[in-house]
This record gives structure tokens, C-alpha cells and sequence, in this order.
């Protein structure tokens, strides 16, 4: 068996590994990304391809190369919500210009970067085991590069391998915090199609949202007026979809789609959860899907994937400088996500937790009498303002005989923002870690008393 040694190892050549990749070569270390796939298919993801507005990337590639070349529909300025069952459709409006990309085209784009910044690619290397000191610490890496085995040391192994990865199958965790409260009903499993149509849809400045009877949704994402992504996810613990022919029989309903060809097709699994509870072990850290760093609402993961990276390296760059890669020197990553984004994505799970203790016909009506924009800042927490006193009438009016499933919402929401507000408090070092914990889980208790709902950890 072959073996080299580099400082950094990161397993997955995606967001996460593009981004942590070049963060830790711009800094000097010798980096190498390890990603199954061949260069020809490489950044070949099953992906919405669609990024919020208010989404940023981390400034350590050249952002502008990376937005001329793959961001395809730069002009997206609101989501509409279709209801299945009327004519009234929820739009919202972004209070910044979303953008909708071309994964294949992004994902060359970022390994290209990390390259071009001093990292190297090996691809065509499949990652199969986690090489352990005595006391669990990683030291890196086994698995096969061109059907030969081959071994990686590193003083860090960064897992960028995505969801479910097979690194935290294979590594001992126990003596750590890291996170293995994890299971496939936290999981969506999804499939994507790019179609191409004869005549430009009318909301090629949208995305398009639609619910779908197994707690998840369909949707379509303009690359351009003519290529859409559409595709459609469902709960791993609902019973199991037809996506292919929920996809087709959707796209031949609609006639603004003309003559539709696909072009592209794949699917994949998405953490709808929140984000882990520690993803640090000692020599070891997860970003991105590998640790649960995805919008569980939309399955969102690009800008949180890279921002993590990114946070996660510069520590490990710290821990190497400092001689000590412990789950302590590397737990300060933690608290960067948990008080970022991760407040917000844990917060996000709370709607999805009340949601599953109702039917989608009744989640469909119970949204439709609410105003989006009302609703989709009560969700994230933001306070559009006082609803005029009509607009209250008319709410009132079309959510009668929903009153107590909204007053659950009230309370839900109540506790989600008490729950964000605990996660700004994420504990400075693994001491405060289990008490942190306990008070968290006091909170989901509350939630599943509210909404009736199975708990989801």
C-alpha cells in the first residue's frame, strides 16, 4: 500500500472540500482533496442549483470567475409557493437578488480554484476507512486511487463526503462530543431532472415551490428562461415516492412547459435536520452535508457548506500551528456554526418538527390563509411589521376552523426564537457542553408537547 502525508486530508471534492481545500493551500499547508469521481465528472451533483439572495460566499477564491462562469440566472427575486389545491399561490419576494447556477459548470469551477490556490486533486479515490491513533485520534485516511490502495496521513482529516458519509461509520467517536445522534429519518432523498422547453416560462425571475403529499416538495429552478431544474424530495420516514413519475406527471400538467426534454438526470440524500451537535473530534472535523449544515426547509446547502469549510480550516490551521489537534483546540469551530447559521437552521427544524404532526392538505390550507410574507418572516424570525386591520379580518376569516393548529404555530414559533437564543449561548469549551445540551433538549421537549410530534432525536 502506498501511503502519503500531507497537513490537511479533506475527503470530498464538493463545496465543503473546494472551499476548505483552498483556505488551508492559500495558507501554505500542503493540502490534498480526495474525490471519487473522475476529473471529467467531477462536480457532476444532484443539486436545486438555486441560492437565496441573501446568501455570501467566503472570499477565499475568486468569486467573480466563479459567478461569471456558472451562475447562469443572476436575476431571481422571489419565490412562489403553488397550492395544489387552488389558484391561491403565495408569492414572497427576496430582499436581495437570488441566483440559480449550473452545478456542473460551479463544481468544476471550485475544485479549479482550490487547484489554481495549491491544493491537489486526486480523483478517482475512493475513501474506506479512518486510520485512528490509540486515544482516537485521526491520523487520516485508507481507500483505493485507480483500484490501488493507498493510504493518506494528515494532521487534520477534514470530511467534506457529504451525507451520511462513510468516515463517521468507520471512526471510533467515543471519548468525543462529536455527533452520532443521527439516523435516516433526519434525511430527505431527493431526484433532479434539467429539462429544456421550446418557450421561455413567465417566472424565470422565481423559484417555484409545490407540496407534495409525503412532507416534502416539488420544484422548478430557472438556470435560464428555457433550462429548469426541477426536482422533488420526500422524508426518508414518510412512505416511499415515486419521484420520477411525480416529476413527469407534474411537467406534463403544466402547459407553460413546452415540448420538455431532459437533459440531465440524478438523485441524492439531504439532511433536513439541524446542523450536529459537534462536529469536531480529535484530528477530525465535518462541514458542510457531513454535518448537517443544510437549510432543513429548502435542503439549502451550498453557502452554509462553504462558510463552514472555510471557519472549520481556519481553526484546524490554528490547531497545527499550535502542535494540538484535541477535540478542545478544535471546538471553537463549533460555536462559529452554532452562531451563524446554525442557529437559524436549528430554529428552521422546528416548523418542520410541527409540520409532521399534520396532513399536507391541512398544512397547505393553514399557509394559504396566512400572507406569505407574514408568514415566511414569522418563520425566520424577522418582523415584517403590523398586518393592516383588513388583512388581519380576511386571516381571520379563511383560517377559521384551523385557530388551534395556528395557535400551536404561535407557540412553536415562541420557542423556536427561545431555542435560537440557546444556541448563541453554545458553550466556549466541551466542558459546558452536556449542560448546554440538557437545557436544549428541555426546549425540544416543549416543542413536541406543543405540536404533538414524534421526537425527531
Amino acid at each position: 500500500m502506498s501511503a502519503e502525508s500531507y497537513d490537511i486530508v479533506v475527503v470530498g471534492g464538493g463545496t465543503g472540500g473546494a472551499f476548505a481545500a483552498a483556505t488551508a493551500a492559500t495558507a501554505g499547508l500542503e493540502t490534498v482533496i480526495l474525490e471519487r469521481k473522475s476529473p471529467e465528472d467531477a462536480g457532476h451533483i444532484a443539486c436545486g442549483d438555486a441560492i437565496k439572495g441573501t446568501a455570501t460566499f467566503p472570499d477565499v477564491m475568486d468569486l467573480e470567475y466563479l459567478k461569471a462562469e456558472s451562475f447562469t440566472n443572476q436575476s431571481v427575486n422571489r419565490a412562489v409557493f403553488e397550492n395544489p389545491s387552488s389558484n391561491d399561490d403565495i408569492e414572497i419576494g427576496f430582499r436581495g437578488p437570488g441566483a440559480v447556477l449550473d452545478r456542473k459548470r460551479y463544481g468544476e469551477v471550485i475544485l479549479e480554484e482550490a487547484e489554481r490556490l495549491g491544493a491537489t486533486i486526486h480523483y478517482e479515490t475512493v475513501v474506506q476507512d479512518v486510520m485512528q491513533a490509540d486515544d482516537r485520534t485521526v491520523t487520516g485516511v485508507t481507500g483505493k486511487r485507480n483500484g490501488s490502495q493507498v493510504s493518506y496521513e494528515a494532521e487534520i482529516v477534514i470530511d467534506a463526503a457529504g451525507s451520511l458519509s462513510i468516515l463517521q461509520d468507520k471512526a471510533d467517536f467515543s471519548g468525543s462530543f462529536f455527533d452520532t445522534n443521527v439516523r435516516y429519518s433526519q434525511f430527505c432523498s431527493a431526484y433532479r431532472e434539467v429539462i429544456e422547453v421550446d418557450e421561455p416560462v413567465e417566472w424565470h425571475d422565481a423559484i417555484v415551490f409545490k407540496p407534495t403529499q409525503e412532507l416534502g416538495y416539488l420544484w422548478y429552478f430557472p438556470r435560464t428562461p428555457t433550462t429548469i431544474n426541477v426536482g422533488v424530495g420526500f422524508q426518508m420516514d414518510q412512505p416511499e415516492m415515486q419521484m420520477i413519475s411525480e416529476i413527469e406527471n407534474d411537467i406534463q400538467a403544466r402547459e407553460d412547459l413546452v415540448n420538455p426534454t431532459v437533459v440531465d438526470k440524478l438523485g441524492a440524500a439531504v439532511p433536513t435536520r439541524r446542523p450536529y451537535d459537534s462536529a469536531v473530534a480529535p484530528g477530525y472535523v465535518a462541514v458542510g452535508d457531513a454535518a448537517g449544515h443544510v437549510n432543513p426547509t429548502t435542503g439549502g446547502g451550498i453557502p452554509g457548506a462553504a462558510k463552514s469549510a472555510v471557519w472549520a480550516t481556519q481553526r484546524a490551521i490554528e490547531a497545527i500551528e499550535a502542535g494540538d489537534v484535541s477535540q478542545q483546540a478544535l471546538w471553537e469551530y463549533n460555536r462559529d456554526v452554532m452562531t451563524d447559521f446554525g442557529k437559524h437552521f436549528a430554529a428552521i427544524d422546528c416548523y418542520n418538527i410541527w409540520g409532521t404532526a399534520h396532513d399536507v392538505e391541512e398544512l397547505t390550507e393553514i399557509v394559504s390563509a396566512v400572507p406569505g410574507q407574514h408568514l415566511a418572516d414569522a418563520m425566520s424570525g424577522k418582523n415584517t411589521g403590523p398586518m393592516p386591520l383588513s388583512l388581519k379580518l380576511r386571516t381571520i376569516k379563511d383560517s377559521y376552523g384551523h385557530w388551534d393548529k395556528l395557535l400551536q404555530l404561535v407557540k412553536v414559533r415562541q420557542k423556536a426564537r427561545e431555542l435560537a437564543d440557546h444556541y448563541e449561548r453554545y458553550p466556549t469549551s466541551p466542558a459546558g457542553f452536556r449542560a448546554w445540551q440538557s437545557v436544549r433538549d428541555g426546549i425540544m421537549d416543549e416543542i413536541y408537547n406543543i405540536s404533538g410530534a414524534d421526537p425527531k432525536y
